[in-house]
């Protein structure tokens, strides 16, 4: 019995990763523990986000950085940041912007759901590029002189998703970006590991970046993580707290908060929903500084353990082709042949709805390949995971 069948839900084997839709992962018990500790106590909070700024700076290079609800709660407070600056008038007026430099650009093929975090603060989106690449009707994307020519007097940053193909690269958008004086933020949620990515885009010259807390790092679910420079993150942070102080009452850390830099507290900023706890802050930092200190290389073999064993339990399994992939993250692909009794659509339903739910990666259904992967399985599941899937496979 689980503390979830008390409220009549059921669990699951997440064999697709610490997405948020499966809930992420499994805390640590050095990460829960300490989140059990940290709620015993009071703290000021503008105090703990200084003492987690002196954490992230640290593990990141950057000049400061927070703890935020996860990495869109990064990307919103970044580009309110960018948007206001340290001015208390303009922060109140957010989302109207109207006044105010109020567009972000963005490649267009970078473009995705999770902008909407961008677009919450009244920001508008630019897009620039046409990526052919992606269409199949060429080897093009955007370049470097497309960002440039779309810069003008409005524009508040540039918002650049970070991964293995995107184009072009940060580098270049950085040098377009700061010869014109623009700050670029950087969304690197699912950008780790590897750990090296932590420092990675602030060595390239990134102004804001924003990781997701709770997925390769270990931290809570609702965890994230915006690192950038020390004014940006000072504007970020003064539209998240609760400001509900008189002036001469308020004496936030200097290090966080210059006081004498404001001409009055502002109020309740757009980033007040994206509330983050005394908890949350304490197991993402202790989560974070256990993902820097194991080596890729243990990380992995810890990995590999759970996909070795679902492969020597898939390997022979009917009207489907086994292979395990390369990578920091090694994961399982099942390849459904054409004479199998069920497409690779119909298995992963199946899965999800039998007993017990097995959450596979459905991400290449469409091209008959199952995903599995060793990011949130436990001792056992392998073996519940082939139980369920080899029955699938024959008629």
């Amino acid at each position: 019995m689980s503390i979830y069948d008390r409220f009549g839900v059921r669990t699951i084997i997440n064999a697709k990763g610490p997405s948020t839709r499966l809930s992420g992962g499994f805390l640590d018990p050095e990460v829960a523990a300490a989140m059990n500790e940290a709620a015993t106590y009071c703290v000021e909070m503008a105090e703990l986000q200084a003492g987690a700024s002196k954490v992230l700076a640290e593990i990141t290079g950057a000049e400061a950085g927070i703890v935020t609800s996860g990495a869109a709660a990064g990307l919103l407070m970044g580009t309110a940041a960018c948007i206001t600056g340290l001015d208390p008038g303009k922060m109140s007026r957010l989302p109207d912007t109207r006044g105010m430099k109020n567009e972000v650009i963005m490649v267009r093929s970078q473009r995705n759901f999770y902008d909407h975090a961008v677009r919450t603060t009244g920001a508008k989106i630019i897009e620039v590029g046409l990526p052919d690449r992606y269409a199949g009707a060429g080897v093009r994307d955007a370049e470097g002189w497309e960002i440039q020519e779309a810069i003008n007097p409005q524009t508040a940053a540039v918002m650049y998703v970070a991964g293995g193909g995107s184009q072009p690269t940060l580098p270049e958008v950085v040098r377009v970006a700061h010869s014109q004086g623009v700050p670029v933020i950087v969304d690197a949620a699912g950008q780790l590991p590897p750990a090296s990515n932590l420092k990675r885009f602030i060595e390239e010259g990134a102004d804001l970046v924003a990781f997701s807390g709770g997925k390769a790092i270990g931290g809570p679910q609702s965890s994230g993580i915006l690192a950038g420079k020390r004014d940006l993150i000072m504007s970020a942070i003064l539209q998240n707290l609760d400001l509900d102080i008189y002036w001469e009452q308020w004496a936030p850390p200097e290090s966080l908060i210059d006081k004498k830099r404001l001409c009055g507290a502002p109020p309740h900023g757009i980033g007040r929903p994206c509330k983050v706890g005394k908890e949350i802050i304490i197991g993402l930092l202790v989560a974070l500084k256990k993902f820097v200190a194991e080596t890729e290389e243990a990380r992995g073999r810890r990995l590999r353990t759970h996909i070795d064993k679902l492969y020597g339990l898939l390997a022979d399994a009917d009207h489907a082709r086994v292979q395990v992939t390369s990578g920091s993250i090694p994961k399982l692909e099942l390849t459904v042949l054409k004479d199998a009794p069920r497409t690779a659509m119909e298995i992963v339903v199946e899965l999800e709805r039998g007993d017990p739910s097995v959450h596979a990666d459905p991400s290449r259904v469409r091209t008959g390949v199952i995903s599995f992967s060793p990011w949130c399985l436990k001792e056992g599941d392998a073996e519940k995971i082939a139980a369920r899937v080899k029955p699938l496979l024959r008629y």
